[in-house]
């Protein structure tokens, strides 16, 4: 039965390969079950249902990729996009934790409508390559620097009334502080790190290990890093051992009830287009999560899927070309696109295919059932929820970090002999970190390319789809700056 649904000769595995492979890519992705709840939960949302949401979204999403698109990949939250759902949505542009989830929601309609049509390959041929792997590096630029912000690396005292807001909006949200850009030197007083905090110090401990074990290339790497920071932490102070299992459980079902379907409520999707500038802001965020993930999932299937033979050149010329879903490529975006929807109503951020599928794919993984054993292995994980209060910050912040770090590959990509290109790029990546946007991020970029290219006058460069898009970005700034 496995043999015929999964096709497992056809395409050179066998059964026990794939369980092998199945378990080397849980074991190498498990750490999101703790740190997802652990970014979340400063917008005010419940750890403990974020965790019991975080397993069901990646469970459906996996399941949709092994069963529907026979791929080997896992889906979870992804980390670029929690951050820009808690730092940028929610602490940046003032929304909610719910008006938050709505957007995951409609984020994944959007992805599944253009998924299924032509839209979706005018995207992916209408964004410059070079900006694309710009966009990708300024998320991991994004990321690395809110994770040496929740170890305690960088801390600033700043008076508020010596600022100039980015966005002329406070942050909100529980232990978030307001991002601004600083006139001058009066009024700013760096604070530095001297590591005479317990929390501090392990977390330093934490990021030591974790580097360790990644330049190792020890398999579980992260999982293994946050076991032993909490252990670490534990005569340290800093670890919480207050263990209550079976309220824990109580709670992880409690607290899912309360961010269950909140992002089709009341307080959710139909309390965000109250006013023009609202729905333009609604409209361009949805565009840059969208956008992101879309790059994000076809970068991960054409960076582990093509020199094994998963994604052959004929599938994806039909990508690229074709009409519907009928390629490899065009299942697993499916797959990918429906899984985010699911995670709007569930109640977590926007979900990806994870690049830790990649470590599935080298232990031979090449069919939908390694993504079958994956759900399995994030099924059963669900008996972890008393120790999601228990991991502390300082475990799963360096993970941030590192993650952060591998993501600037991608600044190989960008010619940056070429100014042309290289401003553009710079402005992408820069834009990301320091503003803590991901979409303003894109705008900046998408700007900088179409001033540069139409001051040459080379308007063949620029396509429909980023004359548009941009529009909107200047649009939504003007809004801003007048009201």
């Amino acid at each position: 039965m496995l043999e015929r649904f999964f096709k497992l000769s056809e395409n050179h595995t066998t059964a026990r390969t794939e369980v092998i492979a199945g378990l080397t890519t849980f074991v190498a992705m498990a750490y999101i079950i703790f740190l997802n709840p652990a970014v979340l939960s400063m917008t005010g949302m419940p750890s403990q249902g974020v965790f019991l949401a975080t397993i069901l979204t990646a469970v459906i999403g996996t399941l949709i990729m092994g069963l529907f698109a026979n791929l080997p990949y896992a889906l979870a939250p992804s980390i670029g996009m929690q951050a820009m759902f808690t730092y940028t949505i929610v602490f940046g542009l003032g929304f909610t934790w719910q008006q938050a989830l709505g957007m995951v929601f409609l984020v994944g309609l959007v992805d599944v409508i253009i998924t299924l049509t032509k839209v979706r390959s005018m995207i992916v041929k209408g964004i410059p390559d070079q900006l694309k792997h710009a966009i990708a590096a300024g998320i991991g630029l994004f990321i690395a620097y809110i994770g040496l912000k929740n170890a305690g690396f960088l801390n600033f005292l700043i008076d508020p009334d010596n600022i100039i807001s980015l966005n002329n909006q406070a942050f909100h949200g529980q232990g978030a502080a307001k991002i601004s850009i600083m006139v001058g030197n009066g009024g700013v007083t760096p604070e530095i790190a001297t590591f005479n905090t317990p929390a501090v110090v392990l977390a330093l401990i934490s990021l030591v290990i974790l580097v360790l074990l990644v330049v190792f290339q020890v398999r579980g790497a992260f999982l293994i890093a946050v076991i032993a920071t909490t252990l670490i932490g534990i005569p340290m102070g800093v670890t919480s051992t207050h263990i209550e299992w079976s309220s824990s459980f109580n709670a992880m079902f409690t607290d899912f009830g309360q961010i269950f379907g909140q992002a089709l409520g009341k307080d959710g999707l139909w309390s965000m287009f109250t006013t023009p500038k609202n729905i333009l802001v609604v409209i361009l965020t949805v565009f840059s999560m969208g956008l992101s993930g879309l790059f994000d999932a076809i970068g991960t299937f054409i960076g582990t899927g093509l020199t094994t033979g998963i994604f052959s050149e004929a599938d994806q010329k039909e990508f690229y070309e074709g009409k519907g879903f009928k390629s490899k490529m065009d299942r697993g975006l499916v797959a990918d696109t429906f899984a985010t929807m699911f995670a709007g109503i569930l109640g977590t951020s926007n979900t990806t295919t994870f690049i830790e599928s990649a470590s599935g794919i080298k232990a031979g993984g090449r069919t939908g059932l390694t993504s079958v054993v994956v759900a399995l292995g994030f099924l059963v994980s669900i008996i972890f929820a008393p120790f999601v209060n228990v991991i502390p910050s300082a475990a799963t912040a360096p993970i941030l970090v590192i993650v952060g770090i591998m993501m600037m590959g991608e600044f190989k990509q960008i010619n940056w002999d070429d100014i042309e290109i290289a401003i553009p790029a710079f402005f992408t990546s820069a834009f990301m970190a320091f503003s803590y946007s991901i979409s303003y991020g894109i705008a900046a970029g998408f700007i900088f390319f179409i001033v540069i290219k139409a001051a040459k006058r080379k308007f063949n460069e620029i396509s429909p789809i980023l004359w548009v898009v941009t529009l909107f970005f200047l649009l939504n700034f003007i809004i801003l700056a007048i009201g």
